[in-house]
This record gives C-alpha cells, sequence and structure tokens, in this order.
C-alpha cells in the first residue's frame, strides 16, 4: 500500500531516500511551509509512493530506509521540470514565514537577556578584521627606504628658505605660483620636450607674477629647451647633408654634397661662414653622440656642445668619443663653466694618449705665426699663434713683472696697460727705464702703488700645490704677482732676481716673474708623464711642467701636497730647497731618475701639516683679523681659485674672506677663511646674499632667488 506523509513535497526527480529525512521532528527553516497553522494537502504528482517491503511477516514501513526504487516496483515518475521548479521556489520566497509554537520554543537561547548594541560586532574587531595601523605599517614596510622617511617627514613647508618662494609654500598676495618651476619642481628639473614648452609658455605669459625661485626656474626650463631645440636642428642639417651625399653618389655628381653649406646660408639667412661654422659643429655632433644627447637633454647648451667639437676636431673618431664620455660622466656638466670644460678637456686629452698630444702640438707648431690686425676702435693688435707653451707662460709672467716694476717706478696705468706697454717696449727695442724717463719728462709721473706692492713684487701667497698621486706633488712658486687685495700675505721668496729690480741687470729690466706651475712628483721625476697645471693657464703636458722647472732660480719656492684619490688636498709641506737634478736623458730609465725626488720628498715628511677637517680642531686659529703667511698660503693651497661657482680667478689674486665676519665673531680659521675674487666679495655681501661653510674647504651659497649653490675646491691633477 502507499500512503503520504507530512514532509515536504519530494520532487519527482528527487531519491526516495528523502523521504525518511523528512520524518524526523525539527526546528529548522527547512520545515514545510504553514498557511494559517494547517498543514498543505500533498500534491499527488509531487507525493513520492513508498512500497512495503516483501519480507513475510513484516509490517508496512512507512517511510523506511528500506523501501525499494521506484523502478524496481514498476512506478514510472513524470519527467523533470527544472521551470517550474524554479517557479514553485520562487512563489514560496515570497510567502510569509511564521514558525510554530513548538519550533519556536525549540530555538536555543544564548542568555536571557538582549543583545548590547553598543558592543562592536566580532566580525569587525581588529583581532579579526585587522587594524588601520598594522595595515599602515605593513604598507610602509613595502617601500623603499628613501621613499618611506620622506613620507614620514611629512610634505615640505619651505622652511629654511631665504624667501618663501615656491610651488607649495607661495607668499599670499605674491600672484600665482608657478607650475612647478620652483626649486626642486616639476618642471625646475624635467628633461626638455613638447610638455616643458607648454609649461614655459604659460608661466611665461605671467612670469611677473612668478616668486623669486620659480622666476629662476623659469630661467633655467628655456636654457635647456634652447639646447633641445639646437639640437634639433643639428639632426636636420646631419640629415640634409646625408641625403645629400647618397644623391652625389647615385647621380655620380660630387658637387651636389659641396653645397649644403650654402643651402642652409639661403635657409636660415646666414653668411656663408657663418653656415659653415654651424655645419662644421653639427658634423661634429654627428661623431660624438654622447655629446649630441647631452645637448638634447638640456645638460649642455649649444656653445659648450661647440667646445667639445672643436677641442676634439683634430682627434680620431672613436678617441674623441671616449675623451668625451670621460668628461661627460665626471661630476655634474650642467654646473661647469665653459672655462671648467675646456681645462677638463685639455687635461682628459693629455691624459689619454700623451705622446700623441705632443706629436699633434708639435705638428701645429710648424704654423707657428704672429699676427697683427685692425681693431674696432681704430688701435691694432698683435699676437702669437702656435707658440711653445713654456714660452708663453714665461713671456706672460715676465710681462706682469715688468709692468709692476713700472708700476713700482711711478707709471701711471693699470696692470694691463703696463703689460701692454712693456710688450711693445722690449718688442721694439727700448728699456724699461726709457719708459720711466719718458713719463717724468712728460710730468705723467703719478704713484699708483698700493699699500701691498712693493718693487720687489713680492707675492701676496706661495701659490699653489699639488699632487697624481698619493705620495704626493712636486710645486714651483715663484710668485711675483702681488695682490693688493690679497689681505695682506706677504711672501718670502719669488722668482729669480725679482727683488733686485735694475740694480743687477745692466738693461735695467727686472729679472723673472710669477709662475705657478703644479706638476705631480712622478712627472718632475721623469717616471711618468702626467700632466701638470699653470695657474691662469690651465692644464700643460708633463715636457712643457719640466721645460719650466727647469728655468726656476734659487730663489724659487718649492711646495709638496698631499692629495687623496680623488685630488683633494690632504697635508702640505714647504720645502727650504728644490729636489735634486734630474737627468731627462735617463726618464726612461727605472729606479734612477726619480730617486733624489723621492729623496726629497720624504725628507719633508716632518714638515707636514695636515689640512683641517670637521669638526674643525682649531689648532691654526689666530686672533688677529689678517691670517699670518702660513695660514694664508694653507688656504690657497687647500682652494687654488675663487669659491664662488664657476669662478676660475686663481686664490692668488683673491680676498681671504671671513665666511663669518671677524667683527660678527667670525674666526680668522681654516674653517672660516676662504679665497674669494673681489668682485664675488662684493656680491656676498650684496643684500639676500648668503655664503656658509659646512666643512674647510667646502662652501654652499644662498642666493636672493633662495636657491642654494655648493662648490668645493677643484682637484689637483692625478
Amino acid at each position: 500500500m502507499s500512503e503520504t506523509t507530512d514532509s515536504a513535497p519530494v520532487d519527482s526527480g528527487a531519491s526516495p531516500h528523502s523521504e525518511s529525512c523528512a520524518q524526523a521532528p525539527t526546528a529548522s527553516r527547512s520545515a514545510v511551509p504553514q498557511t494559517s497553522g494547517s498543514a498543505a494537502a500533498p500534491s499527488p504528482a509531487t507525493s513520492a509512493p513508498a512500497t512495503a517491503s516483501p519480507s513475510t511477516g513484516s509490517a508496512p514501513s512507512t517511510g523506511s530506509a528500506a523501501t525499494l526504487w521506484p523502478a524496481a516496483a514498476g512506478v514510472v515518475l513524470p519527467p523533470f521540470d527544472a521551470a517550474a521548479l524554479l517557479e514553485r521556489q520562487a512563489a514560496e520566497i515570497d510567502a510569509p514565514f511564521e514558525l510554530a509554537a513548538a519550533e519556536i520554543a525549540a530555538l536555543p537561547l544564548s542568555c536571557d537577556e538582549p543583545p548590547d548594541l553598543s558592543e562592536t560586532p566580532w566580525w569587525l574587531t581588529d583581532e579579526f578584521y585587522g587594524s588601520d595601523d598594522a595595515e599602515q605599517a605593513s604598507w610602509l614596510a613595502t617601500l623603499p627606504a628613501d621613499i618611506r622617511a620622506a613620507y614620514e617627514n611629512g610634505p615640505w613647508d619651505g622652511s629654511g628658505e631665504v624667501f618663501a618662494a615656491g610651488f607649495l609654500h607661495h607668499d599670499a598676495g605674491c600672484g600665482p605660483a608657478g607650475p612647478g618651476f620652483a626649486a626642486g619642481g616639476l618642471f625646475d628639473t624635467a628633461r626638455p620636450g613638447p610638455t616643458l614648452a607648454a609649461a614655459a609658455a604659460d608661466a611665461g605669459a605671467r612670469r611677473t607674477e612668478l616668486g623669486e625661485s620659480e622666476l629662476i626656474g623659469l630661467l633655467c626650463g628655456w636654457q635647456r629647451l634652447s639646447a633641445w631645440a639646437q639640437s634639433g636642428q643639428a639632426d636636420c642639417l646631419n640629415t640634409l647633408i646625408q641625403r645629400r651625399k647618397e644623391q652625389s653618389v647615385e647621380l655620380n655628381r660630387p658637387d651636389l654634397a659641396a653645397h649644403v653649406d650654402d643651402e642652409a646660408a639661403a635657409a636660415l639667412a646666414l653668411t656663408g661662414r657663418a653656415a659653415g661654422r654651424l655645419l662644421d659643429a653639427c658634423v661634429g655632433l654627428a661623431r660624438l653622440p654622447e655629446v649630441g644627447a647631452a645637448l638634447a637633454a638640456g645638460r649642455i647648451d649649444w656653445t659648450k656642445a661647440c667646445l667639445f667639437t672643436d677641442t676634439l676636431a683634430g682627434l680620431p673618431d672613436q678617441d674623441a668619443a671616449d675623451i668625451a664620455a670621460v668628461v661627460l660622466s665626471a661630476g655634474d656638466v650642467t654646473r661647469k663653466t665653459t672655462g671648467q670644460l675646456r681645462a677638463a678637456l685639455a687635461r682628459a686629452i693629455l691624459a689619454y694618449d700623451p705622446e700623441a698630444a705632443q706629436r699633434r702640438r708639435e705638428a701645429a707648431r710648424k704654423d707657428a705665426s704672429v699676427q697683427a690686425w685692425a681693431e674696432p676702435s681704430g688701435n691694432a693688435a698683435l699676437a702669437g699663434r702656435e707658440l711653445a707653451p713654456a714660452d708663453v707662460a714665461h713671456a706672460d709672467a715676465q710681462l706682469t713683472a715688468d709692468a709692476r716694476w713700472l708700476a713700482a717706478h711711478g707709471l701711471p696705468g693699470t696692470i694691463d696697460e703696463l703689460r701692454a706697454l712693456a710688450y711693445t717696449a722690449r718688442l721694439t727695442g727700448r728699456t724699461l727705464h726709457s719708459l720711466v724717463a719718458a713719463s717724468a719728462s712728460d710730468g705723467g709721473c703719478r704713484d699708483t702703488r698700493t699699500s701691498d706692492s712693493s718693487a720687489s713684487g713680492a707675492s701676496p701667497d706661495g701659490g699653489e700645490a699639488a699632487c697624481a698621486d698619493r705620495s704626493g706633488n712636486a710645486r714651483k712658486d715663484c710668485d711675483t704677482d702681488a695682490n693688493p687685495d690679497s689681505g695682506g700675505d706677504d711672501a718670502a721668496a719669488t722668482d729669480s732676481s725679482a727683488a733686485c729690480n735694475c740694480s743687477c741687470n745692466p738693461d735695467g729690466w727686472p729679472l723673472g716673474g710669477t709662475i705657478n706651475l703644479t706638476m705631480p712628483l712622478s712627472a718632475w721625476a721623469g717616471l711618468s708623464d702626467a700632466p701638470g697645471e699653470l695657474a691662469g693657464h690651465g692644464p700643460a703636458d708633463a715636457d712643457t711642467c719640466r721645460d719650466l722647472a727647469a728655468r726656476t732660480g734659487p730663489a724659487t719656492r718649492w711646495c709638496l701636497t698631499l692629495t687623496s684619490d680623488n685630488g683633494h688636498a690632504v697635508a702640505h709641506a714647504c720645502a727650504s730647497h728644490p729636489p735634486g737634478p734630474r737627468d731627462p736623458c735617463k726618464a726612461g730609465s727605472s729606479g734612477t731618475v726619480g730617486d733624489p725626488v723621492i729623496r726629497w720628498a720624504a725628507g719633508l715628511r716632518a714638515k707636514m701639516q695636515h689640512f683641517e677637517t670637521a669638526p674643525c680642531g682649531h689648532g691654526r686659529q689666530t686672533a688677529a683679523y689678517r691670517p699670518p703667511t702660513s695660514l694664508a698660503h694653507l688656504i690657497r693651497v687647500r682652494q687654488r681659485t675663487c669659491s664662488f661657482p664657476g669662478c676660475r680667478r686663481p686664490a692668488r689674486r683673491c680676498d681671504l674672506d671671513h665666511v663669518i665676519p671677524y667683527d660678527r665673531g667670525g674666526r680668522t680659521c681654516e674653517c672660516n677663511l676662504h679665497p674669494l675674487c673681489r668682485r664675488h666679495h662684493r656680491a656676498k655681501q650684496a643684500p639676500g646674499w648668503q655664503l656658509t661653510q659646512p666643512r674647510p674647504g667646502e662652501m654652499r651659497w644662498r642666493l636672493p632667488s633662495g636657491r642654494d649653490y655648493a662648490t668645493c675646491a677643484d682637484p689637483y691633477p692625478v
């Protein structure tokens, strides 16, 4: 027999085993839906048949687990209708839901009191979900150290600037801030290109409203854009040159490639010479790809790019490219002036292949000449070309000594005017005494000497020293170039016979001059051909340095400076006598030529004075305003040029300035003194200018725009 149960209607496609589960009392929400407490009548179409077991003597089973499968009982189930099932389940969802009293009574109760809704649910607690602080710390730990430090320090508020000028901290009432042209802003260091050009044009339209730092940033931005544009022009001209070469080969017409400069002259409205100069520079950039890339990136301008092409023009392509790469990679090339780059290129050429440099110099000397031409003012000029460097340095120093002698004897005029007068007098066979006599007879005698000038031409300092390696540098210092602005540093000895003026010369011409020569000790000893340096002239090859050193007299002062690996002075000593004689004929042998020089250097060990570092020990501090001769000499050895960015005026022609003024408590010590030319000495004292010396020899300038510029001593040749 069959019967229905109070279980939930079983789908025709469900297993018969579901019936036994329906018989168990339950308080779950899967109970049969009720309507007003009455059970719903089961649908015949959905009631699952149950068949009694065929076992003998067994009672009929109602929903027992021993029921037979419908197919075994010969019962055919209706087909499964998925759509009808979904429709019925959707209707049941919308039906009211209620529990019977017995089902409600069977519900478990966790407590007799209502829950406290003010408590945080367990699924929102830090133990389950995690805290914001822990997540923040985990995120910060994934950042690089420098970015994490910058994030934790918070946004920069502009503190520390002289004037509050900038992108994020603009003064109220000073106009809108520029689009990132302030120091460190987005466009202050952006590569040149269309984006920077658009930003510069936008900021330039309201440049009068920009802050100080923004205006300087915009100025630098236009400089980079100018270099970028000129790089593009050079690329166009090089493409035109290459195209004409290919056409001349295809058509067998060499004259096609011979007139590219005329095409450029017509297109750009240039003279033929200017167009030729432009094409030469473009061709030079084509064989120096790193220089062209630096120009396109705005690291150098057109003038500096032409300096590379001109200086390296006579070298093979690979040699020129190698030397350019060395100079471009040495420090921040964007902060080098043309003078600094020229010296760096000359030094790199000499160091790259000294023998090749000597061959080029000797070949060019065949073109030596003396040229004369008219000046636009109506005067004339006379100059020698392709002369021996040692002769030029000696003659230049001699003219300065002559000019100082004339000034000491009452001739009016500046040093440059008197140098020119001595120049023409020597070439025309006149003596200096005749110039003095002529001036006296004309009534034009005027004493132009200053408090520091003298007939002897005493030097304000001993000049400079240098070193090529850790063993030290030999230095020839025969300085007779007195400097009225030097701060009163009187040198002890000068070049040959300069102190005796005319008394020891039958022609009445003072002998000697001021030559500050720096050369590696190994080069003077003949053990290497490392280049040296002539103050005011630049790098010099080893042969030139040895030639000049051999011309010195007994009064020449020699010094030795030890340097670090990067060429900065570490210690210094002055010698009472020159190194032993050297035989140039033995320069190629080993173990003999350098011995006297090395012994001379070793003998100066006890006299070595180490330069102060941070923190300064003030061991050589003096209470006086003017530094003693020994301290002034050390300052000028440590820093051989003016300490203003880009200035290359020799330290012996500079003032010794107190960074913190002496009358405001500034020390007369290595940590507060530095060489500064008269022009930049006055600039330092102008309103808005600030100079500090964080470490002895390291200077930091802050200009009225609020921007900082750092300088340090130029390295010695190493």
